[in-house]
């Protein structure tokens, strides 16, 4: 009870400073109201300086009273939205620390369900998929009827493959999230945009991700990152039918929007890379890279060093992506299957990758982790293995030109060379440039195949 009324007496001091403003909580405009166009991209004021000062502030709360779990919670949010607009893991072991300093003050069942729900953002950052799974149940439970328990776990479920019991939460998540006259939240879009990609709608994905953006910009004071965020998604949707020009637009606006938005910095690369405009492509992948020295990063700008007959500097970026996936626990959990697929791809080290591969899918069996596991199996020669988890990649038949390539591949080298004309042939008509060095792979061995037949 005395926790309880020192809580109740700082929720004032602590909302008058802290205003965390967010889309994920603007909703929808009413249905058969004015629907606005998507606006051009303009910039948007960075509140890092204003982030900082908050969590100095509270940082030095917890400090003098270390049981202020509204302080701590509020803390943990304001790492993770720092986590978002800079992708320095630092920020994401703060955030675990606050919330795991709050729930020990204070159980969730003690009215501090929101140390719960910032936990589980935390666990599925890290990829604890599991953990964050369990703990929106149970938020769910303590607090039912809301729509929010629903985004993390149905997130947290497609990562772990069990879509339909992804498509039931996101179900549960609309429902709640719906009122008496259909207002809905940007993270509700959010998610059934993924969702809808994954089931191969790429259109509706499309417009969930661009009511999303709409809501974003509706806000009083738009969050940039937000609004990046949506633009390159947007930019990742295109890109994966191989609609180059509007990809290229969208990665620019969100550099508009947040000029150091490392994802759309690489992502713009990767276009540049797709058009033809080799040194554009370098010069943006190396600008990622400097702001965030993601492997995924690291390998691209190795690829492109290659492509570009720079082949010193690629085996640099090479060796820095084994470096950085292992370089920490966490590093290895986040990036186990990054790793796992950069030796795949430039045959190095198959066992190992084949192996990482396998034992991720042990818990996380959503089909991007089948997918590596077929990728490496089959890199590691184990053919059959590699056919099996191939199909269970496939299964949702979601329209991704890098998952219809390796199963040409796979197919290939068993010998179905008409299975892998027709895998291959679709993943270069949707998407011809889908990776500056595989693409080129699949062109070939297509050519080799159409040659063979003739």
């Amino acid at each position: 009870m005395k926790i309880r009324a020192m809580i109740l007496s700082k929720v004032a001091v602590v909302c008058v400073f802290l205003t965390l403003t967010s889309a994920c909580h603007r909703q929808r405009p009413r249905p058969g109201g004015a629907s606005p166009s998507l606006s051009s991209a303009a910039p948007i004021q960075s509140d890092a300086a204003i982030s900082q000062s908050a969590i100095r502030f509270l940082e030095r709360k917890v400090t003098l009273d270390p049981e202020d779990v509204i302080a701590y919670n509020k803390l943990a949010s304001y790492y993770l939205q720092r986590l978002r607009e800079t992708g320095s893991l630092s920020y994401l072991e703060l955030a675990s620390r606050a919330a795991k300093a709050s729930l020990a003050v204070l159980p969730p069942e003690q009215h501090n369900t929101d140390a719960l729900m910032v936990m589980s953002h935390v666990e599925y950052a890290e990829h604890q998929f599991e953990a964050a799974r369990d703990h929106a149940r149970r938020l769910a439970e303590l607090d039912p009827g809301k729509s929010y328990p629903y985004h993390t776990l149905g997130d947290s479920l497609l990562e772990l493959g069990d879509y339909d019991g992804a498509s039931a939460a996101f179900k549960q998540m609309e429902r709640f999230g719906s009122g008496s006259e259909g207002l809905n939240s940007a993270a509700t879009d959010q998610r059934l945009a993924r969702h809808a990609a994954l089931l191969g709608n790429t259109d509706m994905a499309r417009r969930y991700y661009e009511d999303s953006l709409k809501i974003a910009l509706q806000s009083p004071s738009p969050q940039r990152e937000t609004v990046a965020w949506c633009r390159w998604q947007l930019g990742e949707l295109a890109f994966s039918v191989g609609d180059y020009k509007s990809a290229e637009q969208h990665y620019n606006d969100a550099l508009t929007t947040f000029p150091d938005y490392f994802r759309a910095s690489a992502s713009l690369g990767r276009v540049l890379a797709a058009r033809g405009d080799l040194t554009g492509a370098i010069s943006q992948l190396e600008r990622a890279v400097r702001l965030v020295p993601d492997p995924s990063f690291v390998a691209s700008l190795g690829d492109l060093y290659t492509l570009a007959g720079r082949h010193n500097e690629a085996e640099a970026q090479y060796a820095l992506v084994e470096q950085i996936g292992r370089l920490t626990a966490l590093n290895g959990a986040l990036y186990n299957r990054q790793l796992a697929l950069f030796r795949a791809d430039h045959e190095v080290r198959v066992e190992d990758a084949y192996l990482d591969a396998k034992r991720e899918y042990g818990s996380r069996r959503d089909i991007y982790g089948a997918d590596a596991v077929a990728w490496t199996a089959l890199k590691a020669g184990k053919l059959s293995e590699a056919q099996q988890a191939m199909k269970e990649a496939l299964r949702l038949g979601t329209r991704d030109a890098r998952l219809l390539y390796h199963a040409g591949l796979i197919e290939r080298a068993a010998g179905n060379d008409s299975a892998s004309r027709d895998f291959l042939e679709r993943a270069l008509e949707l998407c011809p440039e889908f990776d500056p060095m595989q693409s080129v792979i699949a062109k070939n061995a297509l050519a080799a195949m159409s040659g063979k037949r003739s």
